[in-house]
């Protein structure tokens, strides 16, 4: 005699139910796990940001720091690449993030330090021997800008920092004056005419035209530059003159960082 112990029917109710347990159970995993991967995946997103950001930190730094004579914010100042450190320098937003450079002098280490707004991630990225980058700067070893021949004559130096010959083959000048205008009718290097004629103000960047039209400063070289004015420059102020390469390069030279001219020779 055959008894029977179970109902298929109940049997598939069980397992029904059971399905329907691991199911809910497993729903309830997946919806802890999914903003726990979404939070996980959003950090090596920012992480990636903040150091692109970083790198353009040291793409700022370096062309800030590479394309002008540095002399400081006074008239007396030197080279001084410390300058990169100052409020309004050394800062930049950029996207939903922000870089901040800092140099320092002493170990010639540029740090560019990116960061995105509201999240902890941050990267760095640092620079050494930071000055190897530059090129044309104020000699630091020699006087500034100053007057000679009354107002008509500026003489100063200039220094290449870097391993490689820099060949400059035009300028632009401007500056600041009471009238009557006056005009440039020389520029000297080395003691060699490199460019003669006449150049107002803003005037369009010329190519020299004397000395070979060109001038090569090689590494650690100093050169002295006098530029010649037809005659006094009456309370001449704010020039500004920047040297270019044949392929357009451009090296800016504030001869008068304070915009007040500058001192008798």
């Amino acid at each position: 005699m055959r008894v029977k112990i179970g109902n298929s029917k109940g049997i598939s109710v069980l397992f029904l139910i059971v399905a329907l347990l691991l199911m809910v159970v497993m729903g309830y995993v997946l919806s802890y796990l999914i903003p726990v991967k979404q939070k996980s995946v959003q950090f090596p997103i920012y992480s990636t940001q903040a150091f692109f950001i970083a790198q353009s930190g040291i793409e700022y730094g370096l062309r800030y720091g590479a394309d002008r004579g540095w002399r400081g914010t006074t008239d007396s100042g030197t080279y001084d690449l410390t300058h990169l450190n100052d409020p309004g320098v050394n800062q930049r937003n950029l996207g939903n993030g922000r870089f901040t450079i800092n140099y320092n002098q002493e170990t010639d280490l540029l740090t560019s330090t990116g960061e995105i707004t509201n999240r902890k991630e941050k990267r760095v990225v640092r620079v050494s021997n930071f000055t190897q980058f530059l090129r044309l700067v104020f000699d630091p070893a020699s006087p500034g800008p100053c007057w000679s021949e009354g107002t008509r004559e500026a003489p100063f130096s200039i220094k290449n920092v870097r391993g490689n010959n820099v060949t400059l083959t035009a300028f632009y000048v401007t500056w600041t004056e009471n009238p009557p205008p006056r005009r440039i009718t020389r520029i000297e290097m080395n003691g060699v005419e490199k460019y003669s004629g006449t150049y107002y103000s803003g005037g369009p960047k010329t190519n020299f035209n004397r000395g070979g039209n060109s001038q090569t400063i090689t590494p650690n070289q100093v050169i002295t530059v006098i530029i010649y004015w037809n005659a006094n420059l009456t309370h001449g102020s704010n020039i500004i003159i920047t040297f270019y390469t044949a392929t357009g390069d451009g090296y800016v030279f504030n001869l008068d960082s304070e915009g007040n001219g500058f001192p008798n020779c």
